[in-house]
């Protein structure tokens, strides 16, 4: 049966236009090196350089507020300047905020309207899961929405044996993805973020995937929903609750993706608009009842709220 709910906004596979894909790639590898100023996208005429100029971005004057998190870093979504960090470059477990990657990778190929069948093997997961049963089958769409709304692991599973054939194989492609996007002290095992020796990022690296991440209309546009009806192949309907908090209490927070384990603590990756200024927030190793407020705060003071 063809799950059927409220339509989800979608694009083509090309989110952005060339020269916008050109630029985002030029911040997310300034933001990789440690660079703080974006030079501009080269012209057309080869036969001589233009000169750099740094793309605007707010400044706040009040110190950055202290958070409980053991890591963090807060970016201009529009110039990629680094605004803030506390331990950018540690090496920790990430958690689902990883299932950004996921996502990314997932829509790099076919149509995101493609079928997907839940194979037994995918089920074979830890909660948090959604409970797909093998041979249900769905749009890929409809996957790829509850996975950063709901961030089933089950469905991280579906998704990842469908692209690549196996879990092994999809890490090598999150892998090769990440290194593209200049994620330089990152390594992935599994697309759900579940604890695994050798899997491990970094704040800084958690920012360059949050920025590819805001900057793609697809998954942007559902990792804004607060609330996603959701039909299982069977016909039974349920309702997802976003699993970010920011988004259901701040009026600035857009988006992105949340993350816990015992190993990592809780993370997330959370984004925010305030008039023309745009923010991408990372804090990693924070607590149950610490993490809200640490991205709250920091995304207020990137946006420039209150002050």
């Amino acid at each position: 049966m063809t799950p059927s709910r409220r339509p989800i906004p979608l694009t083509p596979r090309n989110q952005t236009n060339r020269s916008n894909t050109r630029l985002l790639i030029g911040i997310l590898c300034l933001i990789a090196s440690g660079c703080t100023s974006v030079p501009a996208e080269p012209t057309r005429s080869a036969t001589r350089t233009a000169p750099a100029r740094a793309l605007p971005s707010f400044r706040p004057k009040a110190p950055a507020p202290t958070i409980v998190g053991k890591s963090a870093i807060v970016l201009d979504a529009r110039s990629g300047r680094v605004l803030h960090s506390k331990a950018a470059d540690t090496r920790r477990a990430v958690a689902s905020t990883q299932k950004l990657l996921t996502a990314l990778v997932v829509l790099d190929r076919g149509n995101i309207n493609d079928r997907v069948t839940v194979a037994k093997s995918d089920t074979w997961v830890e909660p948090t899961k959604i409970y797909l049963r093998a041979g249900q089958s769905y749009r890929k769409a409809d996957l790829v929405a509850a996975l950063l709304v709901r961030s089933g692991n089950d469905i991280a599973r579906c998704l990842a044996r469908n692209h690549s054939g196996s879990q092994e194989a999809f890490a090598t492609a999150m892998n090769a993805k990440a290194r593209r996007l200049g994620m330089r002290h990152s390594h992935f095992k599994n697309p759900h973020g579940l604890t695994a020796a050798g899997q491990y990022s970094t704040a800084r690296d958690l920012g360059i995937l949050g920025l590819a991440a805001y900057h793609n209309r697809t998954i942007r546009s559902f990792t804004r929903i607060k609330k996603l009806p959701f039909r299982f192949a069977d016909g039974r309907k349920t309702t997802f609750t976003n699993t970010n908090k920011v988004l259901h209490r701040s009026p600035y927070c857009n988006g992105l993706k949340t993350g816990y384990t015992k190993a990592s603590g809780r993370c997330l990756i959370s984004s925010g608009k305030n008039g023309s200024r745009e923010v991408v927030v990372v804090v990693i190793g924070s607590t149950t009842s610490s993490i809200w407020n640490d991205s709250q705060k920091l995304l207020n003071w990137g946006l420039g709220v209150g002050s």
